[in-house]
Order: C-alpha cells, then sequence, then structure tokens
C-alpha cells in the first residue's frame, strides 16, 4: 500500500498517464486499503509450504501448482509493465509467472533473514529493496539498495493535535502503547493484565489486544479492574486503524511491541522508546533477526519471551519511563534507524523500470 501511494504522487508529479494497479494473492489482504487506492484485486490458489507434519503438506503443492497456472494465465491477460513482490507463499504463483512472461520484477525483503519465495525470486529480479544490511548478503551479485521498510504516509508522522481529547486521556500521565501485531499477542495481553493495576497507578495504557481477543479481556478486565480507582486510564482496542494509530504514536513516551518489520520501521519513525518482545525463534527466526537488530542500534530494549514476566516488563517499564537521559538516547537511535523515504525508494526503483519497459 505505501509503494503504491508513492507511485501515485510520483507519476502525478511527473505528469505521466495514471497507471492501473492489480493485487495477485490467494486473500484480498485488506479490501478497504485495496478500494482506497484502486486496486483491483486477482484472486490465485497458493500453498504453504510448512516445516512441520501436517496434512495440508499433502495438499498444498498441487494448489501451488494450479495458483502458477492460473497466476501465469491470468498476467498474461493483463501484461503488466513489473511485478512487485514482497515475499510470502501467496506471492510465489505470481513470480514464476512473471519468470515464465519475462516481466521485469522487483522485490522488497522486510525481515533481517530473507523467507523462501524472495530467496528464489532474488535469483531473477531487477531490483532488490532490503530494510537490513544482513539480508543484502542472501542475494550477492544481485542490485541490491537498503531502503527499510515502505510505510504508508498517514503513519509515518505522528498525530499530536487532539489525541489526548479523543482517547480521554491525561496530559499529565505518561502513556504507553502495547501492540502484539495483527493477531494480538497472547502471552504480551496476559503479562500486561496481571501488572494493570500497578501500571495504571503511573502510567496510562492503550493496548491493542487483537480483534479475537477483544471479549476475553473484557471479562478479564472485570475482574482485574474491578476495586481500580484508575480504570479510565487503561484504553483498550481490537486492532487501531492507521488514523488511531499515528494519534497514540503521537501521544505515547513507550511502546510494548512485537518485532514485526513494518511496525519496527513505524516506531522508528516515531522516534520512540521501546520494548521489543520477539516471537520465538524456534517459531519466527525472522522477527528475533528483526529484534536483534533493532536492539543492538540501541533504538530499543529486546526482552525474550521465555525471559517475560509480569515483574521484568513493569522493571523494564519503570527504569525507562524514570530515565530522561536513557529515553533521549533511544529516541535518538530510533529516528537515526528510520528510513521514512523508503516508500519514494522503491516507487522511484519501479519508475526507473518501468517507463524504459514502455518505450
Amino acid at each position: 500500500m505505501a509503494i503504491v501511494e508513492e507511485l501515485s504522487i510520483l507519476i502525478n508529479e511527473k505528469h505521466l498517464i495514471e497507471p492501473k494497479y492489480y493485487y495477485m494473492g490467494d486473500e484480498p489482504y485488506d479490501e478497504r486499503a485495496l478500494f482506497e487506492q484502486d486496486i483491483t484485486f486477482i484472486k490465485v490458489p497458493a500453498g504453504k509450504l510448512r516445516l512441520y507434519r501436517s496434512i495440508r503438506n499433502l495438499l498444498d503443492p498441487i494448489r501451488t501448482l494450479l495458483g502458477v497456472f492460473i497466476a501465469t494465465w491470468k498476467m498474461f491477460l493483463i501484461y503488466p509493465d513489473v511485478v512487485i513482490g514482497k515475499g510470502g507463499y501467496s506471492s510465489f504463483p505470481a513470480m514464476v509467472a512473471a519468470r515464465i512472461l519475462g516481466i521485469p520484477v522487483v522485490i522488497h525483503e522486510s525481515d533481517s533473514v530473507p523467507g523462501r519465495v524472495n530467496k528464489f525470486a532474488g535469483k531473477f529480479a531487477k531490483r532488490i529493496g532490503v530494510a537490513y544490511p544482513s539480508a543484502a548478503e542472501y542475494f550477492k551479485g544481485k542490485d541490491v539498495a537498503l531502503v527499510g521498510v515502505p510505510i504508508r504516509r498517514e503513519l509515518v508522522t505522528p498525530v499530536h493535535e487532539g489525541a489526548y481529547e479523543q482517547l480521554k486521556l491525561d496530559r499529565n500521565i505518561p502513556v504507553i502503547l502495547v501492540m502484539g501485531g495483527s493477531q494480538g499477542a497472547q502471552i504480551i495481553n496476559d503479562v500486561v493484565l496481571d501488572i494493570l493495576p500497578s501500571m495504571l497507578a503511573k502510567y496510562q495504557v492503550i493496548h491493542q489486544v487483537g480483534v479475537k481477543n477483544v471479549e476475553d479481556i473484557k471479562t478479564r478486565l472485570s475482574v482485574v479492574l474491578a476495586d481500580s480507582e484508575y480504570k479510565d486510564r487503561y484504553k483498550m482496542f481490537g486492532w487501531l486503524t492507521s488514523s488511531a494509530e499515528a494519534m497514540a504514536a503521537g501521544i505515547a513516551k513507550l511502546v510494548v511491541t512485537r518485532a514485526g518489520s513494518t511496525t519496527l520501521f513505524e516506531i522508528a519513525c516515531w522516534g520512540l522508546p521501546s520494548i521489543v518482545i520477539p516471537i520465538p525463534k524456534n517459531i519466527s527466526r525472522d522477527q528475533h533477526e528483526n529484534a536483534f537488530n533493532y536492539a543492538r542500534s540501541g533504538a530499543g530494549i529486546l526482552l525474550e519471551e521465555s525471559n517475560l514476566s509480569a515483574h521484568i516488563l513493569l522493571s523494564e517499564v519503570d527504569r525507562i519511563l524514570e530515565n530522561t537521559e536513557l529515553q533521549l538516547q533511544m529516541r535518538t537511535r530510533a529516528l537515526a534507524f528510520a528510513k521514512p523515504d523508503a516508500a519514494r525508494k522503491m516507487a522511484e526503483t519501479i519508475l526507473d523500470i518501468t517507463l524504459p519497459h514502455e518505450k
């Protein structure tokens, strides 16, 4: 979405013919965002390659093969000037189709360690954008640029005006933003609820719990905060829209988060101190490496899930928010880590390929 947004702006600046965008995948990802950006969804089946035993491992190769045939046919009918890949199993049929049809490919890798699909597509991609220097090592001999992670414009800059009023929070009490990813993170939710009465005695909390967890959290809150005089300091959301996230970022003093690469680069753009709790390495090597690289820059504190407890999390929160010098240091390093022009760089690269291709 961020790349398409910048492409449209860049094309308008250059007074070029209005482009037509298509999104090819097994699911529409975000139907509202596709509609807002006038992107046509093309459904193509795709199967995952799981590293654990599952009956679906027998069926998904067939889905993938079928997806390649369908993607090749549908892409032939469109015959785009360029195909942009972000990795993930659902992009595989499109990458193969582009290869078969000889259509230029540009890929972007958000994680410290590239996924299987991007490693494959990197062998024939015209240009490769990466978020971390470590990822470039996997594409030796190719045209690779360190660009960061493309962030939508509305999320690059925090919204400061009206946030306290909209969220009904006190300007004089520090705000902590807790984000567990799009699905929420059960272990982070559990630990935050364990220390919530203690946290609310000093801080205000904006908590994204995951849409599927809302009812459970509501039930538990009725017990956890039953006798709390500070219950109004806690604001729960199943999911924060882009505008709500930018508003929360505008008043937060600290972020507690998972280690999705997009989220880390958003926080870096906001210049906020953070406590980063990645998914365990045996489940997601990507998140663990992302968190390690981010923490090594000094922009955030890495807290392993295996070491996560209510006492340790509260201790780390206090350590950061009670140390003005540490907060300033983390803010400075977060802003140094940020690359707010990543989407623009990717858009310029794509146009550089597309325009000669049209001629």
